[in-house]
């Protein structure tokens, strides 16, 4: 598909062509279009000229890059483009229109050579008609033979554009427009690159009411885009306040439970310390108790000890009584019967054993524990 302008203007137009024609080759064989080729140009090029040749080049830069007869000219894929500024856009070129001078550039001078270039004269241009057929070598006849007394001399170079790097490079067409017609008054002497430069001021109106309806649908599609993201965020502002509300339900609900939490804790801590009084009054209780049994127990045993003494004392009075009945039946059994009068007693003194005046009954009686007269 690359070469079917290429075909377009053999098929359409004869050898030898009026100005209308070529007028008319260019506007088939030139792209409208500008396009990025790939790589960026961050300064102005340091520019030599080709020794005998009216076109420059740059050592310094690995680009098939040339400036001839006002234009910058590039060759990147096979395909030639122009430009009137040092980094684009570029616009394509059919190679039956590239200029003469840029076809005739010598194989040494292309800092990127393609592949097929390898084994050519380094002195000598490229092999076009090798490259692009018997058609275009029909079309461009006698490309590579030229009178080198009679060549042209170079195009001034339009140095004004040092000042135009990075951020201030212009990036719209009618940018560039306007700062080249102030400062490059060259013409160029080739009809391909007049009438290059020519359909470009007559396609710029019309690419300038495009643009302009493109930059309206842009700012119309831009203010719409602005009203939904208004609208979007004025949602999201509504969403973040309702957001906002719910926590602050939500901290207030927080700060409920946490109350209500405090609170049970308090009346667990009130109920602790409730059962904990219950368990010492408990306690004192049993202690109480304990203390009331052992006196109970004290008292049973001091009962005991009474009951225990009282019956001592019963039995010491029973021993007592039985004793006195003892007594009292000795006394009885001691007493003569009373059957007269009784005999006078005895003067009282010794016997004849020796005694004091006592008889044995009257010893043994009172070792009975009974006086002389028989009373205990």
């Amino acid at each position: 598909m690359r070469y079917v302008i290429l075909a377009l203007a053999i098929l359409l137009s004869p050898v030898v062509c009026t100005q209308a024609q070529a007028q008319t080759r260019v506007s088939i064989g030139i792209s409208d279009h500008g396009v990025s080729l790939g790589f960026f140009m961050s300064t102005y090029p340091t520019f030599e000229r080709i020794p005998g040749y009216p076109v420059y080049y740059d050592p310094r830069i690995d680009q098939n890059y040339f400036f001839y007869d006002g234009l910058y000219w590039v060759y990147v894929d096979d395909d030639w483009y122009w430009s009137t500024w040092y980094n684009g856009p570029w616009y394509l070129v059919s190679p039956a229109y590239v200029p003469l001078f840029i076809l005739r550039i010598p194989v040494r001078y292309y800092r990127r050579p393609p592949p097929y270039f390898r084994g050519w004269h380094p002195n000598a241009p490229p092999r076009w008609g090798e490259h692009w057929g018997p058609a275009w070598e029909r079309q461009r006849s006698g490309w590579d033979r030229w009178n080198s007394r009679s060549v042209p001399g170079p195009a001034p170079l339009p140095t004004y554009q040092r000042r135009y790097t990075g951020s201030r490079y212009p990036q719209q067409l009618e940018q560039q427009r306007s700062i080249e017609s102030r400062n490059y008054r060259y013409q160029p002497r080739e009809t391909v690159s007049r009438q290059v430069l020519e359909q470009r001021r007559r396609s710029e109106p019309s690419r300038n009411r495009s643009q302009q309806n493109d930059q309206r649908q842009q700012e119309l599609r831009s203010r719409q885009q602005q009203d939904v993201q208004r609208q979007q965020e004025l949602r999201n502002r509504q969403q973040q306040d309702v957001q906002r509300q719910q926590e602050q339900r939500n901290r207030q609900q927080q700060d409920v439970q946490r109350q209500q939490e405090q609170r049970n804790r308090q009346q667990q801590d009130v109920q602790r310390q409730q059962e904990q009084r219950n368990r010492q009054q408990q306690d004192v209780q049993r202690q109480q108790v304990q203390r009331n049994r052992q006196q109970q127990d004290v008292q049973r045993q001091q009962e005991q000890r009474n009951r225990q003494q009282q019956d001592v004392q019963r039995q010491q009075e029973q021993r007592n009584r039985q004793q006195q009945s003892v007594q009292q039946q000795q006394q009885q059994r001691a007493r003569p019967p009373q059957q007269g009068a009784q005999p006078a007693p005895k003067a009282r003194g010794k016997d004849n054993s020796g005694g004091k005046g006592r008889s044995d009954k009257d010893k043994g009686r009172k070792g009975d524990g009974q006086d002389g007269a028989g009373h205990p």
